[in-house]
């Protein structure tokens, strides 16, 4: 029996290194899903916004009379192709910011029902484009594809006619209202509470 009980006590090298490359596994497992991990947060968190569009955007009052060609959005954060469209939106600003003039106009804002109506909004987004005098040069509705926004845009700087005038993709609907909305509850409309 003492010849059993050495050997059992004895550590045996194929378990020492056996637990060693488990180890080792382990710690680059982790590594991995702790660098995806960061990457995957960082990449949520960097993520275009609407808001953060529009906030940036030029305003139109600028772009019309700036001498540059300009894009114009018509927009509502509640719009599910707008936020799908937003990261491209943001990639394309950045890399002509300094030929085009990016616009975005929220259509639940009814300052501007003067342009809905204009530009005939119906579905969202809706996208204008204006040549350097203001003048319209093409409209596009709904998901547009980078490459298409790209030579669109490319053409606008160019001064030429877009390839890609008055195509159409997948799109929110919405329809601008033609007069402002009354409201029965506000004591001033007092001829909208009788009732004959």
């Amino acid at each position: 029996m003492s010849t059993e009980s050495s050997i059992n006590s004895a550590p045996k090298p194929e378990t020492t290194t056996g637990a060693r490359v488990r180890n080792f596994l382990i710690a680059i497992v982790a590594i991995a899903l702790s660098v995806a991990l960061v990457l995957g947060l960082k990449t949520e968190t960097t993520s275009t916004s609407l808001a953060s569009l529009d906030q940036a955007s030029t305003p139109l009052e600028i772009a019309i009379s700036n001498g540059k060609p300009s894009i114009v959005e018509f927009y509502a954060n509640w719009c599910t192709v707008c936020q799908k469209m937003a990261p491209d939106i943001a990639e394309l600003k950045q890399q002509y910011t300094e030929k085009v003039n990016f616009v975005m106009l929220n259509v639940d804002n009814t300052k501007w029902l003067p342009e809905m109506l204009k530009y005939r909004v119906d579905g969202i987004p809706h996208f204008v484009f204006l040549a350097e005098d203001g003048e319209t040069v093409a409209q596009t509705i709904g998901d547009q594809p980078h490459t298409v926004m790209a030579s669109n845009l490319d053409a606008l700087v160019a001064g030429s006619s877009l390839p890609y005038a008055q195509t159409s993709g997948q799109v929110s609907q919405f329809h601008a209202p033609v007069t402002p909305t009354n409201n029965q509850d506000d004591p001033r409309s007092h001829g909208s509470q009788v009732v004959n």
